[in-house]
């Protein structure tokens, strides 16, 4: 049998494994050609102030190599809150939650929305919302399997790129 998962709030030393983490995600999700940004900064983002958003960490005991067991980092969920202007409602936005692919299937994914489902209710949030790729099916079962529903099938995601954002701001439209 594993040993228990303990979430708790990621702090800047975290910043290494949920870096590594991150890579994987991104590996997992064919967009690695997407990752340009850089561990330092994404620290900046989760812990200078004002913090733009937040960590929680998974953590397993695991057998070190000296034959002892320590404590390690096996899945990450990052968030922040957004609100809804229809709802007049606040709800967090899961940006990533990935486990390491050793851990899958050992209540770490579980661990860590649950964590995050307290959180949200304690701070006054009504949802937690997130995209997830349509090929995924292994996520959306483990999503569905524990409550969660598709939100919305008629909305396109849109995004100015920064050329674009700095052409619009500019006027040069």
């Amino acid at each position: 049998m594993s040993a228990p998962v303990r979430v708790r709030p990621a702090v800047r030393a975290d910043m290494p494994r949920i870096w590594q983490l991150l890579r994987g995600l991104a590996e997992y999700e064919r967009w690695e050609e997407y990752v340009t940004g850089t561990p330092e900064r994404l620290e900046a983002l989760l812990f200078d102030e004002p913090a733009r958003g937040e960590a929680l960490v998974a953590e397993r005991a695991q057998y070190g190599a000296a034959g002892g067991t320590e404590l390690a980092i096996v899945g990450y969920a990052l968030f922040y809150p957004t609100l809804s202007s229809f709802r007049t409602q606040t709800r967090l936005w899961l940006e990533d939650l990935f486990v390491d692919p050793a851990e899958r299937g050992g209540g770490v994914g579980r661990a860590l929305l649950a964590s995050l489902a307290r959180l949200a209710l304690e701070r006054g949030h009504t949802q937690i919302q997130w995209h997830v790729l349509d090929w995924n099916a292994p996520s959306i079962a483990f999503y569905e399997r524990l409550g969660a529903v598709r939100w919305a099938t008629d909305v396109y995601t849109y995004a100015f790129p920064e050329d674009a954002l700095r052409a619009l701001a500019a006027g040069n439209d």
